[in-house]
């Protein structure tokens, strides 16, 4: 059992900056995505092919915030503050959205499972920061001051 836990432990110290990487990325891909698909209807309309949404709705707010944090978030620039702010965003899209059906705990039925998963996602890049490969650890790496 120690070999496996020893082996286990060196792969993921090795791997970690890598796939910190990879799932930042991919989080903040598909949150901007969100966002895209609210403005400009690509990949896919969420406005029934009416246009773009009013940029000072609450879907609009919501669409300009997918679309900064998504980009901040994959580019690993203010991983922290971003991430804080987007959990925030997402648990408020759960509870005041799909929640609020009455089906609280199914997230299935209410259809708040990517709004519940982007907010844990979000709470871990808050907790664990942009990691090695990211402009944060860039900017902090050139000027320690700002940082």
């Amino acid at each position: 059992m120690s070999f496996m836990n020893t082996f286990f432990e060196k792969l993921a110290q090795s791997l970690s900056p890598y796939v910190l990487l990879l799932v930042r990325v991919a989080v903040g891909y598909m949150f901007l995505l969100h966002g895209t698909a609210k403005f400009f209807e690509f990949p896919v309309s969420m406005t029934g092919g009416n246009g773009a949404l009013p940029l000072f709705s609450l879907m609009g707010i919501g669409g300009v915030l997918e679309i900064t944090g998504g980009i901040l978030i994959a580019i690993g620039l203010l991983t922290r503050p971003v991430a804080f702010l987007m959990a925030g965003m997402m648990a408020v899209a759960y509870f005041a959205f799909h929640a609020s059906s009455g089906v609280i705990f199914d997230p299935i039925t209410n259809q708040g499972e990517a709004a519940a998963l982007f907010c844990m996602a979000f709470l871990l890049l808050w907790l664990t920061g942009a990691g090695s490969l990211s402009l944060d650890h860039q900017l902090a790496k050139n000027n320690p001051s700002n940082f």
